[in-house]
């Protein structure tokens, strides 16, 4: 029996239109194809929706693939190194300058994280100030500035000061 594709390269099940349904069976290049789309962070109910199936079916489906979803960009990232490296070993200088760029790559990562987890040397933020306490610090501001306006005009400029 020839099997028939849709337009997308999907296959199209034998009893689609008929009454009831096959179970769904997760096949090998589903399995790849979904650990693809963890790697680039698609989301269960988008990768669900591309394999045609409800969310519960992909999860019942691919629960191995699912838990892999933490490391899969560094899984993916791994494997494109490997396969540059191999090429670049036969001698392909194209691969060379690709592994050169993924360890460039990997190095900036790398200095970002360090970046991102070494401690802070001020503190975020004060505590943030409920509404009458904010407006109460606003006024004695604007008192204070009024002070020292006033402070300034009786000190310097005498000519425009009547008693």
């Amino acid at each position: 029996m020839e099997e028939v594709f849709d337009l997308f390269g999907n296959p199209v099940e034998a009893g689609s239109g008929k009454p009831g349904r096959p179970r769904k069976v997760a096949t090998p290049e589903d399995r790849n194809k979904v650990k693809m789309l963890l790697a680039v962070g698609w989301s269960n109910e988008r990768i669900a929706a591309v394999l045609r199936m409800s969310l519960p079916t992909f999860r019942r489906n691919f629960f191995q693939e699912l838990k892999i979803r933490p490391v899969a960009r560094d899984m993916l990232d791994a494997r494109r190194l490997e396969l540059a490296l191999a090429a670049a070993q036969a001698g392909n200088v194209g691969a060379m300058r690709q592994v050169d760029r993924l360890l460039d790559r990997f190095d900036q990562m790398e200095a970002e994280r360090a970046y991102a987890s070494r401690p802070k040397d001020q503190p975020e933020s004060k505590e943030k100030l409920g509404k009458k306490v904010l407006d109460e610090v606003l006024a004695l501001d604007a008192d204070a500035a009024l002070m020292k306006e006033l402070d300034l005009e009786t000190k310097g400029g005498g000519g425009n000061v009547r008693h």
